[in-house]
């Protein structure tokens, strides 16, 4: 059994390497072009691999942080995967019942996430469960206006769930590899760094679209 969660170990640590580094460079190259969406794929299926591994090592250790970033990583990384195929949401009601399913269940993991924090005063523990909360909810809150959303949401969704799931990336390296920053810092400065870059992105694509994020 110790070989199993050795090489599930080694495969986390891989693939999370994988998606580290590959993200700057789906970012770097033309957005829609094929290598953008090879390289979105290998981050996808990367943070896919990680976040399972990290769930099955998280369980083998009792590791909270471990467990709670992978939860919070796989769910950003299949909301901003899942974006691209709800296009059709801006002229079509119809959501179907496992986009529902997902946000439901996120929501109320997110918020027990969050009782949690309250409970053991970890404040990083929920900032990352209000920001999925908050995801998991605007998303209920899409879907139930599906039929009237602006014609770029689901690129806003896209960029926010991909660059939320690479900060959750950076913070578990961070707190699992540099050791010299101190806690909650090691934590919480990917977040801190990020949300302002996901804010920006969304407001150029906004401005180039000439369309208001759908509220």
């Amino acid at each position: 059994m110790e070989t199993f969660f050795l090489a599930n170990r080694y495969l986390h640590i891989a693939t999370g390497f994988v998606g580290f580094f590959v993200a700057p460079v789906a970012l770097a190259v033309r957005k829609g072009g094929p290598a953008h969406r090879l390289w979105g794929r290998v981050f996808f299926w990367a943070m896919a691999v990680a976040g399972t591994t990290a769930l099955v090592g998280a369980q083998h250790i009792h590791n909270l942080f471990l467990l709670l970033t992978a939860v919070f990583s796989l769910y950003m990384a299949a909301f901003g995967y899942r974006s691209l195929y709800l296009k059709p949401l801006a002229w079509d009601a119809r959501v179907a019942p496992g986009d529902w399913a997902t946000a439901g269940v996120g929501l109320a993991v997110f918020l027990g996430t969050v009782g949690y924090a309250v409970v053991a005063r970890n404040i990083p523990v929920g900032i990352f469960g209000a920001i999925g909360g908050l995801t998991a909810a605007r998303q209920l809150r899409g879907y139930a206006n599906a039929g009237r959303w602006n014609k770029n949401q689901w690129l806003l969704n896209h960029i926010s769930g991909f660059m939320a799931a690479y900060i959750a990336a950076v913070s578990a390296f961070s707190v699992t590899s540099l050791h010299f920053i101190p806690f909650p810092y090691n934590f919480l400065w990917p977040t801190v760094l990020g949300v302002p870059v996901i804010a920006w992105w969304q407001r150029r694509v906004q401005r180039q679209q000439g369309v208001p994020v759908a509220r």
